[in-house]
């Protein structure tokens, strides 16, 4: 056994035992965080929700009470359901309503200096015995462990959007991530009703190597006139059998997002067909990056999307 190995056996040994998962921590109101909560209340778990803005706190609850709404109303769930999983959400926006949880997961901006910051902040808010997890769509679980104090009890967690039509859950183990850690969280994808997949701590995981390299070859294909916003997208739609073309799908996930993942993919993986499209570049810098910002291959200010291009 090297140095390292019996240095991390040993680390791994002082540990508590993981604990069973009843109380959930989600950072990070967003639309990924706030789909993690939605599916976690129903699911029965205490959850807390942490957020820098107030006003985002309320936005989050919002959208999951609508969201839980029309659930109701296409018998999904009943009322009681919404009733009690809406009660099992709290809010707050500091890291100190995270003491009593069982697993922390963080679902922050893709972007490694940010949740380096946010993982670091957490581990002295949060028990010993806490799981953490990241959200995160692409980037190296391994580095971000090693800025907490528990490598062992840290695991990529890769929700899909939206979080509750999506079955699939990404799990990715960092290089010290112990198999009681993998386990657990499996299980908790399970109750979820969710299908967990394990990935490889590789650049971008399985879904998003093969979906935004696609994505981003549609920009390219956009970008030298070889189609136009709506043929591409029409083209994939019924050429593929795609129910989504990947102009519409990329301001979907966020072209902010996208291009983080290809940024990811190209430092990560040194090839060029990494390289993200100039024209995608563009957008995110005059910040048209989708849906949530109204406006990215398509405008979203009318009651109709129309192609910006």
């Amino acid at each position: 056994m090297t140095n390292r190995a019996a240095t991390n056996t040993a680390a791994s040994e002082n540990l508590p035992p993981v604990p069973e998962f009843r109380s959930v921590g989600v950072i990070g109101a967003g639309q990924m965080g706030s789909g993690i909560v939605h599916v976690c209340a129903l699911a029965g778990y205490d959850v807390r929700l942490s957020d820098i803005s107030e006003e985002q706190l309320d936005k989050a609850l919002a959208n999951i009470d609508r969201n839980m709404a029309r659930q109701v109303g296409s018998g999904k769930i009943t009322k009681d359901d919404r009733a009690a999983g809406l009660a099992r959400i709290k809010t707050g926006t500091g890291y100190d309503i995270f003491g009593d949880c069982d697993i922390v997961i963080e679902c922050a901006v893709e972007n490694e200096e940010v949740k380096r910051g946010i993982l670091k902040d957490l581990c002295g808010s949060v028990r010993p015995d806490t799981v953490i997890a990241t959200n995160t769509s692409s980037i190296s679980i391994t580095r971000l462990a090693a800025v907490t104090d528990r490598p062992g009890r840290f695991i990529g967690m890769h929700f899909m959007n939206p979080v509750p039509v999506m079955e699939l859950i990404e799990l990715i183990r960092g290089i010290a991530t112990e198999e009681e850690t993998f386990a657990a969280v499996r299980e908790m994808a399970l109750r979820l009703g969710k299908t967990p997949a394990s990935a490889e701590d590789f650049p971008a995981f399985i879904v998003n190597r093969i979906l935004l390299p696609m994505i981003n070859e549609a920009v390219y294909t956009l970008y030298e006139g070889v189609g136009s916003v709506e043929a591409i997208d029409t083209a994939m739609k019924l050429g593929a059998r795609h129910p989504m073309g990947p102009l519409e799908l990329a301001d979907f996930i966020g072209l902010d997002t996208c291009l983080a993942v290809m940024y990811v993919l190209y430092d990560g993986l040194a090839d060029s067909k990494y390289r993200p499209c100039p024209l995608l570049v563009k957008y995110v810098e005059a910040g048209w990056v989708g849906r949530k910002s109204g406006r990215g291959f398509y405008d979203y200010s009318g009651d109709t999307p129309v192609p910006t291009r």
